[in-house]
C-alpha cells in the first residue's frame, strides 16, 4: 500500500480455539497491522488530527480482539477489521494474527492468518442479500411495523427498510447492531431502529417484546423455544411470524449447528404457531443465498388470528 501507516507486534490476550478447552483460557495472540487513512495530509502537514493515532488503533485491537470468544482465528481476523473500519477513517487494513503459543505438539513456530479489506469491501458485505424465503413471502408481509429478532448485522431489516417497512432490530451483539446503524445512516436515515437485548438470560421469563405491537416478526436462523409465546404476544391481530431455522437433520448430516438443541425436530414449528392460521409450511433442504449455500431448514409464514 502506498503512504501507510505500519503497527506490528500488538499482544493481546484471547480466547480462540475450535475446542471449548482451548477457549476456556486466554491465550497470547500478536497482531501486525498495514493501515492506510481516507486523509494523506498527515505526510505534509504534520499534524496528528490528519493521521490516526496509533495508540488508540492498539487499543481498539485489544478491546475487540478480547471483549468475546472466538472458535477460528478467521473469524477474529475478519472481527478486528470490521472495528477497525468502524472506528477509525480508514480506507485499507492488512492484518496477520496469529497463535504464538498454538497447542500443538511438537511445534515452536506460530500459527495465523492474513488478511487484506479495504472499505470498500466491508460496505459491500454488509448488504448480505436477503433470505429467498423472505423474497418469496415479501408480496404477503402486511405494511407496519417489523421486528427482527436476532438480527445480526441486519441483512434481512436494511431489505425490509428499503422495501418501506419500519424496522426494530434486537441482538444481543452491540458491534453488529452499531454496523447495523451505520448502513441505515449511510442509506439516508432508513426507518431502522435497534436495541441491544440479550433474550435467553431467563427460560421461565424471558424478555416482553410488547403486546400487539408488531405488523410482521421475522426470525432467521434462530432458536430459543421458551421465547415463542412472547412472538406472539407482540404480534398484533391479523400480523404474521416469518420463521426458518435448522431442523435436526442438518445437524445429523452437517454437524451444524454444532448443538442438536438449537434445531427442530419434524412439524415442531408447526406445534410452537399452534393457534395461528399456517399461510406457508414446508420443510427440507432449502438453499441460501447462493446456489451452493444449503441446508435443511424448516420454514413458515403464520398469521395471528
Amino acid at each position: 500500500m502506498a503512504s501507510s501507516i505500519s503497527i506490528t507486534g500488538i499482544q493481546l490476550q484471547a480466547r480462540c480455539g475450535v475446542t471449548e478447552t482451548e477457549r476456556d483460557q486466554p491465550q497470547p495472540i500478536v497482531v501486525d497491522l498495514t493501515v492506510r487513512c481516507r486523509n494523506e495530509r498527515s505526510f505534509q502537514s504534520d499534524q496528528l488530527t490528519d493521521t490516526v493515532d496509533y495508540a488508540a488503533i492498539t487499543q481498539c485491537v485489544r478491546d475487540a480482539g478480547e471483549s468475546q470468544s472466538f472458535a477460528l482465528l478467521e473469524t477474529l481476523a475478519e472481527h478486528l477489521c470490521q472495528r477497525l473500519f468502524q472506528v477509525f477513517p480508514l480506507t485499507h487494513v492488512k492484518i496477520w494474527v496469529r497463535k504464538i503459543q498454538p497447542p500443538m505438539k511438537d511445534f515452536t513456530g506460530s500459527v495465523g492468518i492474513q488478511l487484506i479489506r479495504s472499505r470498500q469491501d466491508i460496505i459491500q458485505s454488509r448488504h448480505s442479500p436477503p433470505s429467498p424465503f423472505l423474497v418469496t413471502q415479501l408480496t404477503r408481509l402486511p405494511r407496519g411495523k417489523v421486528l427482527d429478532v436476532a438480527t445480526g448485522r441486519g441483512r434481512h431489516a436494511y431489505f425490509l427498510a428499503t422495501q418501506g417497512y419500519t424496522v426494530h432490530g434486537i441482538d444481543r451483539n452491540r458491534e453488529a447492531l452499531d454496523c447495523l446503524e451505520a448502513q441505515a445512516k449511510e442509506a439516508g436515515q432508513l426507518p431502522i431502529t435497534t436495541e441491544c437485548l440479550d433474550l435467553e438470560t431467563d427460560d421461565l421469563h424471558p424478555p416482553h417484546l410488547g403486546k400487539e405491537t408488531y405488523d410482521v416478526i421475522l426470525v432467521f436462523f434462530y432458536l430459543y423455544r421458551p421465547l415463542f409465546p412472547q412472538l406472539l404476544n407482540a404480534l398484533k391481530p391479523g400480523g404474521v411470524i416469518l420463521y426458518e431455522t435448522f431442523l435436526l437433520e442438518n445437524h445429523l448430516r452437517r454437524q451444524h449447528p454444532r448443538r442438536k438443541e438449537f434445531c427442530l425436530e419434524t412439524n415442531e414449528l408447526l406445534t410452537r404457531l399452534q393457534g395461528c392460521h399456517i399461510l406457508h409450511y414446508d420443510e427440507g433442504e432449502h438453499r441460501g443465498i447462493s446456489q451452493t449455500d444449503r441446508a435443511f431448514t424448516a420454514r413458515a409464514l403464520a398469521r395471528k388470528p
